[in-house]
């Protein structure tokens, strides 16, 4: 088969998989009607994808009271395990899922990833996906999340981690002997948030980590930037005369609104949900450090959004990680810091986001499912 027709076949499994996704179970006429393709095409593309798996036949239905009946088909891909994990500071998480995402798998467990130095993760992600294969069944791909800069599969520098130019998906690759795909966590996460968060389906959208670590949004897709490097928002430098960031640079936003800016004295033995929990509880009984302290990282929190809106106009900002958790105190002073110093910052809504801490690790799976989508022909094996 010559390139270009290589390239149409695929193009067309890809069409049928995602018109059944996106419609659910329909006859092979319907799908001949909402793809455009040939009848005959269009059987021979069930043909090949019911013996990849991924289709499967759902009996016969018939169109108003009389006609021939037809035979019905539905997306499939129950045996198609698509893993995302998430490496963090504090954290390791899993989400697995099958083709159609039905949830297979979730977990996350509290590791002192930057003491544990890139081998002690690299074996923490290994046990991770492991377990979660022993559950799942065999994996058709993973992807990492990682908080950090990372082009083609490698981390370039991921200073909260102490990483820099590791070959992350080379050295998972080796380890599993599935395809590995490594992307920045923030911009996982905001993929996630667009196709199943709060904010499902805003063209126009930032998500926020807990750091302040960003994923944009810009007219329905993830904007990159030349690099892949875009979104590192949680280094905008807002005071230059401010606390070093773990970056190496001076006033980043991320150490104005981080966990540690909010409880300094927190960066103990203790995991980021139990401080939080700590710090909510006396918030509650009205402590009034830790409330002025919130309303002050609330006005950070706006500071930098108004930024973002600025630069970016975005119908919402998602904040995630710790900032969901304490929304109710950050959320106000940072629409109003927000809608004062931005031009069109009435026109932007500072939402929590409801999906947790496994915002990073759900994106990181989706992009499993979507490159199957893209080319169900990758799960045919080498050789």
């Amino acid at each position: 088969m010559t390139t270009g027709r290589a390239t149409l076949r695929r193009d067309n499994l890809s069409r049928v998989l995602r018109h059944l996704r996106d419609h659910g179970t329909c006859s092979r006429a319907d799908v001949v009607e909402a793809t455009g393709l040939h009848r005959a095409t269009v059987s021979s593309l069930m043909t090949e994808l019911m013996s990849l798996g991924l289709v499967r036949e759902e009996g016969t239905s018939t169109a108003g009271a009389i006609g021939r009946p037809r035979r019905d088909v539905a997306l499939d891909g129950s045996h198609v395990g698509a893993l995302g994990l998430e490496i963090n500071v504090d954290y390791v998480a899993a989400h697995g899922c099958d083709l159609g995402g039905r949830v297979l798998f979730s977990a996350r467990s509290g590791f002192d990833a930057a003491g544990a130095g890139f081998s002690g993760c690299l074996s923490e992600l290994v046990r991770m996906a492991r377990l979660a294969s022993a559950e799942m069944g065999p994996l058709a791909g993973v992807v990492v999340a990682v908080p950090g800069l990372v082009s083609e599969g490698a981390v370039t520098f991921a200073p909260n981690l102490g990483w820099r130019d590791v070959r992350l998906a080379d050295l998972l690759r080796a380890e599993l002997g599935v395809t590995v795909g490594v992307g920045n966590d923030a911009n996982l996460a905001a993929l996630a948030e667009y196709t199943s968060g709060v904010a499902a389906g805003t063209s126009d959208m930032v998500y926020l980590t807990g750091e302040a670590g960003g994923g944009i949004i810009v007219d329905g897709r993830l904007l990159r930037g030349a690099d892949g490097f875009s979104g590192e928002t949680g280094h905008l430098p807002v005071d230059p005369g401010g606390a070093r960031c773990g970056c190496g640079r001076t006033g980043c936003w991320e150490t104005k609104v981080g966990l540690a800016a909010l409880d300094p004295a927190g960066a103990t033995a203790m995991g980021p949900e139990a401080r939080v929990n700590q710090i909510a509880s006396a918030a509650a009984a009205g402590d009034t450090r830790t409330l002025d302290a919130l309303a002050e990282v609330g006005r950070w929190l706006g500071l930098g959004g108004s930024i973002l809106v600025n630069l970016f106009n975005p119908r919402a900002i998602v904040v995630g990680g710790y900032f969901a958790q304490l929304a109710s105190r950050l959320i106000p002073p940072a629409q109003a810091e927000l809608e004062r110093r931005a031009v069109a910052g009435g026109r932007c809504t500072i939402v929590a986001s409801e999906l947790g801490f496994e915002a990073a690790s759900r994106g990181a799976a989706g992009m499993v499912v979507d490159q199957i989508l893209d080319d169900p022909l990758i799960l045919i094996p080498a050789g």
